[in-house]
């Protein structure tokens, strides 16, 4: 009997979770470093993190297109996001595999820190010209802003 009562659920507070849920609209995000900014990815592009993988390079790309990787045999273009930003290479990093719009690709970070939901209402827009690759800003509660990485671009970029 004890059971049920752990588990019971009071009628007029069924659905309250999801709803407040709902209100408040939230994404979830997927955080990492580049060149020491912090950086946010829809987790629904995010399809897993790898690290200590070859990247072969390609001659006759765009510089910041550092390669392809062998993933479970499918071939993927890797784009190393310092050199998209116009920064200097680094030798750590590890590899988000996105999927956008049914293509896989992966972006070359630095580090990947967390996954955070962030409310979508307190997202602000992005900053100035030159930050193509940034669709909006969110400060988090520790003082730290967040870039919000616009994935889509990856796929638009000349």
């Amino acid at each position: 009997m004890e059971e049920d009562v752990m588990f019971a659920v009071d009628p007029s507070e069924e659905g309250g979770a999801s709803q407040d849920a709902v209100e408040t609209g939230t994404e979830k995000y997927l955080l990492f470093l580049s060149d020491g900014l912090l950086f946010g990815a829809k987790a629904e592009y995010v399809v897993e993190i790898i690290t200590n993988h070859v990247i072969t390079p390609l001659p006759l790309v765009p510089e910041y297109i550092r390669g392809v990787i062998n993933l479970r045999g499918q071939i993927l273009p890797i784009v190393d996001i310092r050199l998209l930003l116009g920064h200097q290479i680094s030798d750590e990093s590890c590899i988000i595999i996105l999927n956008i719009e049914g293509t896989l690709v992966g972006i070359l970070v630095d580090t990947v820190q967390r996954m955070v939901d962030l409310k979508t209402d307190d997202i602000l827009p992005a900053p100035g010209q030159g930050r193509d690759m940034v669709c909006g800003m969110y400060s988090l509660g520790d003082g730290q802003t967040v870039l919000l990485f616009d994935c889509p671009q990856i796929l638009t970029r000349s």
